[in-house]
C-alpha cells in the first residue's frame, strides 16, 4: 500500500478535531505522512495537544503567525491578546518541549510537486528552494526582533492581498479594491500550494492553489486535503471554541 499526503488546515489548538479528521481520512501511520499548514496553536482549547500530536507522527509542519506571536510574547517584545490561550501550551508539563519542537519548524516546505506555506507566496519567488534559504535567514534576524512588516517572513504568514508585484494594502477587511486580489490569483505553479490563514475566505480548491483554513476554531470545519487522490475531506468542529466578534479576516494575526 503506497503512502498518501495528508495536509491539514489550521488547527489552532483544536486536538479533538484533529483526531477525528484522522479517523475520517482513514490515516494509517504506518504508510501515510502529516502535513500542518501552521497556526496549529492559539485562540482553541488546547494547543500542547495539537502539537503533541504533530511530533508524535513526525508531521511535516510550516510556521504560521501565531506561532511567530508565540515566540515574540516568549521573547518579551509582544503583550499576549484577550483572545490567546497561549497557556494551555507555555504551562504544559512538556510545554518547553513542545515549543523547541515548533522552533525547529521551517516557514516554507518545498517538495517535487507541493509547495506548502501558511499564508501566500509573493509573485517574485519562483526560486522556491532558493526562498526556504533566504526566509530562514530573515527568521533569524526576526529572532533578534529587527524585522519589519515588510519583511518576507511576514508575507510568507499573513499576506492574504496583493498586486502583481507583492505589494499588500493598508487592511485586508474590507475587501481591497484593485490592484489588490487574492495572492493566489497571481501564482502560476508549477508546484500545487497548500496554505491556510484565510478562516473568512473558507476553503480555496484551485487547480494549484489548495487553501485550507475552514475556521475550525470559530465552530466550523477542520479540513485536510488529501494530495494523491486530489481529494478534499472535512470534520466539523464539535463546538465554537473563539468569539467572532473580531473577524478572523480582519486581523493580520488570523
Amino acid at each position: 500500500m503506497a503512502g498518501r499526503r495528508i495536509f491539514v488546515g489550521d488547527l489552532q489548538g483544536c486536538s479533538h478535531e484533529l483526531e477525528d479528521l484522522l479517523v475520517s481520512v482513514a490515516f494509517d501511520r504506518s504508510v501515510d505522512r502529516l502535513y500542518s499548514v501552521g497556526d496549529a496553536i492559539n485562540r482553541g482549547p488546547d494547543s500542547a495537544g495539537c502539537v503533541r500530536l504533530l511530533r508524535e507522527f513526525d508531521a511535516t509542519m510550516v510556521l504560521g503567525n501565531h506561532e511567530l506571536h508565540l515566540f515574540e510574547v516568549l521573547a518579551g517584545r509582544r503583550q499576549e491578546s484577550g483572545r490567546d490561550t497561549l497557556a494551555s501550551l507555555t504551562e504544559a508539563h512538556d510545554g518547553k518541549e513542545l515549543i523547541e519542537w515548533l522552533r525547529q519548524r521551517p516557514l516554507l516546505h518545498v517538495e517535487e510537486d507541493v509547495v506548502m506555506v501558511h499564508a501566500a507566496l509573493h509573485p517574485t519567488w519562483t526560486d522556491l528552494p532558493m526562498v526556504v534559504e533566504l526566509l530562514e535567514q530573515k527568521r533569524q534576524i526576526l529572532d533578534q526582533g529587527l524585522a519589519s512588516s515588510e519583511d518576507p517572513v511576514w508575507f510568507a504568514t499573513t499576506a492574504r492581498y496583493c498586486d502583481e508585484h507583492g505589494r499588500r494594502p493598508k487592511s485586508d477587511w474590507p475587501p481591497p479594491e484593485p490592484p489588490f486580489v487574492p495572492w493566489d490569483d497571481h501564482y502560476a505553479g508549477p508546484r500545487t500550494v497548500v496554505f491556510g490563514h484565510w478562516a473568512r475566505r473558507g476553503l480555496v480548491n484551485r487547480p494549484l492553489a489548495k487553501g485550507l483554513d475552514t475556521g475550525c476554531v470559530y465552530g466550523k470545519q477542520l479540513t485536510a486535503w488529501i494530495a494523491e487522490e486530489d481529494r478534499l475531506v472535512s470534520v466539523d468542529a464539535r463546538r465554537s471554541y473563539c468569539s467572532t466578534s473580531q473577524s478572523p479576516g480582519q486581523s493580520s494575526r488570523g
